[in-house]
C-alpha cells in the first residue's frame, strides 16, 4: 500500500495570536508543518508529499522542511489560495501526473500529532475499495442546533455524531472530481469547504468513518498549543523531526 499526500499549511493562524504564519509556530521547539511531515512520512506508505505553504512564508516553509534531518522523495511547496478549498486544490494540480487510482491523503498542519495508526488506518481503508474515508470520534458534548435568533432548534441524537479529524482518505480520482465540480466555491471565502469529505458527500459520493484518535487534536487557539506541548512531552519526545531533505517549491527551486 503506497499513498500520495496533501499537507495544508497555508493557513494565517491569527487565532493562534502568534507572530509567525501557523504552518512555522513552533511545537516544543519543531514547527507544526515540520511535525506534521513526520506524521504522514512515519507510517511508511507515502512516498510524495505536495505541502500548501503561505506565498509569503515559501521559502520559509521549503527552509523549515529542508532542515530536518532523512529524505522524503517527491516532498514540494506550492503556494496555498486564499481558501483551504483553493489551496487543495493548487496542490491536486501538482499531482496530475498520479493516477485516478491512487490513494490520496490530505491533511492538515495543524494537527501535527496524529498517530501513524490512523494515517494507516485511513490510507488502508481507502486501498480496499473505498472512495472517501475520514477518521473521526465519538462526540461526548451534547450538540445543539441553534436558530440565528439563539433559540434551540433541536437536540441532536448523540450516538450518531462523530468529530471529524485528518488526514482524510480519498482516491485520486475522486478528489479531483470532488474538487471540479466545486470550483466555483474555491475563491469564495463564504462558501468554500473546510473539508474535503464534504464536497465528496456534495458530488454524490459515498463517505466512510473509521476510528481517529485524541491525539489528533487540532491546534487552533493558545490553549491547543499549551494541551499540545504537554503531550509531545508525555508522548513523543521534543525532538522528533520530520525525515525531509531538499524540498522543492514551485516558482522557488525546482518545479
Amino acid at each position: 500500500m503506497r499513498a500520495v499526500a496533501i499537507l495544508t499549511a497555508a493557513g494565517s493562524g491569527t487565532r493562534l495570536g502568534h507572530a509567525l504564519p501557523k504552518a512555522l509556530v513552533p511545537l516544543a521547539g519543531i514547527p507544526l508543518v515540520v511535525r506534521a511531515a513526520h506524521a504522514l512520512t512515519s507510517s511508511g506508505i507515502v512516498r510524495r508529499i505536495v505541502v500548501t505553504a503561505p506565498p509569503e512564508a515559501l521559502d520559509d516553509v521549503v527552509a523549515a522542511l529542508g532542515a530536518a534531518p532523512g529524505a522524503v522523495p517527491g516532498l514540494e511547496v506550492v503556494p496555498g489560495g486564499t481558501t483551504r478549498q483553493a489551496s487543495v486544490a493548487a496542490a491536486l494540480a501538482r499531482l496530475a501526473d498520479e493516477p485516478d487510482d491512487a490513494v490520496v491523503l490530505v491533511h492538515d498542519a495543524a494537527r501535527p500529532l496524529v498517530p501513524v495508526r490512523v494515517v494507516r488506518r485511513v490510507a488502508g481503508t481507502v486501498a480496499m475499495g473505498r472512495d472517501a474515508v475520514v477518521p473521526a470520534l465519538p462526540v461526548a458534548d451534547t450538540i445543539k442546533q441553534v436558530g440565528p435568533d439563539g433559540a434551540v432548534v433541536r437536540t441532536l441524537e448523540r450516538p450518531a455524531l462523530r468529530a471529524v479529524q485528518t488526514p482524510q482518505g480519498f482516491t485520486l480520482g475522486a478528489l479531483r472530481s470532488a474538487h471540479a465540480a466545486a470550483s466555483h466555491r474555491a475563491d469564495d471565502e463564504a462558501l468554500a469547504a473546510t473539508d474535503d469529505a464534504g464536497l465528496v458527500e456534495a458530488a454524490g459520493g459515498q463517505v466512510w468513518v473509521v476510528e481517529g484518535h485524541e491525539d489528533a487534536m487540532k491546534i487552533t487557539t493558545p490553549r491547543d498549543l499549551v494541551v499540545a506541548t504537554a503531550l509531545v512531552s508525555a508522548l513523543v519526545g521534543p525532538s522528533v523531526a520530520v525525515p525531509a531533505a531538499a524540498p522543492t517549491a514551485a516558482g522557488v527551486g525546482e518545479p
